[in-house]
């Protein structure tokens, strides 16, 4: 396949990049800048422009774009830039999917999606939850309309565990110091994903017809923040005793705080794992092991 991929620079896109093209596929990659390699192709999402022939051949494209969540509190600039940063490169996306006729739309969302569902499992067919996170998914997928002829997934990603890059660089240098504690009561499911998972299942949903509309990117067996501590800590060789009060995010990080760290998902891979895929890091001290 020759793939067109948007937010390639990334922890997902380069990973994403390296495994298609070890696959056998042709790769290009949309940039925020003049492009400067055969392989790249300019664009801006706010004005609409695409460079002319970015979509020459391609059979799938796949969007990753999204500012970062954290660090910082949430004002209602930041919330705006947020969402615009997902939906604004969604819609121009869909919009040239339709009119090039391409097959496929891979695009990013998260499971944010399903707010703070507690103790109760989670698949693709639960509706969205309460919250800024589960709105903005929400107006994110939805971004996808225009690419009626497609076959479109949104792949709903959990927290990505990697060597390098991602939530594992703020956490491993304080549970090294043995300064990693849980958050709150740690009761909140953290519905995690090891990296070689994330990009198998990408290059899965790319191969496999058989998958469309959301998809869930999560390990198949949620944890706890408490049991997530336990198994970093256990990872790195190094105790983690403490505990982060509940109320002390909040006056750190406001909303930010409550949504990212103190909200959880226990959401399973259900129709990832009915099409077939088989991951690699089924529990998480597989994924920490293999990260750390």
């Amino acid at each position: 396949m020759r793939v067109l991929i948007a937010g390639s620079g990334g922890l997902l896109g380069t990973a994403l990049t390296g495994r298609l093209r070890e696959s056998g596929h042709d790769v290009r990659r949309l940039v925020r800048r003049t492009s400067q390699a055969s392989d790249e192709s300019g664009w801006d999402p706010p004005s609409g422009r695409i460079d002319d022939g970015a979509f020459d051949g391609i059979d799938a494209v796949v969007n990753l774009c999204g500012a970062p969540l954290l660090p910082g509190r949430w004002s209602g600039m930041r919330k705006q830039q947020l969402l615009d940063s997902r939906v604004e490169p969604t819609e121009v996306l869909a919009e040239a999917v339709a009119e090039h006729g391409i097959g496929v739309l891979v695009n990013a969302s998260a499971v944010g999606y399903y707010g703070n569902s507690g103790s109760t499992v989670v698949d693709e067919n639960t509706k969205a939850g309460n919250g800024f996170l589960a709105e903005m998914c929400t107006e994110w997928e939805a971004a996808t309309a225009a690419a009626t002829n497609a076959r479109v997934v949104s792949i709903r990603t959990g927290l990505v565990l990697a060597r390098h890059g991602g939530l594992l660089d703020v956490l491993r240098p304080l549970f090294r110091f043995a300064l990693g504690g849980r958050l709150g009561d740690g009761s909140q499911y953290m519905p995690w994903i090891a990296l070689d998972d994330e990009i198998g299942a990408l290059v899965h949903i790319l191969e496999h017809d058989s998958l469309s509309g959301p998809v869930n990117l999560t390990g198949p067996i949620p944890v706890t923040n408490a049991e997530f501590t336990h198994a970093l800590g256990h990872a790195v060789h190094r105790p983690a005793p403490w505990w982060v009060p509940e109320i002390a995010m909040k006056i750190a990080l406001g909303q930010a705080a409550e949504e990212m760290a103190l909200y959880g998902q226990r959401a399973v891979p259900r129709k990832l794992e009915a099409s077939g895929y088989e991951f690699r890091h089924r529990t998480v001290d597989s994924a920490l092991a293999a990260a750390t």
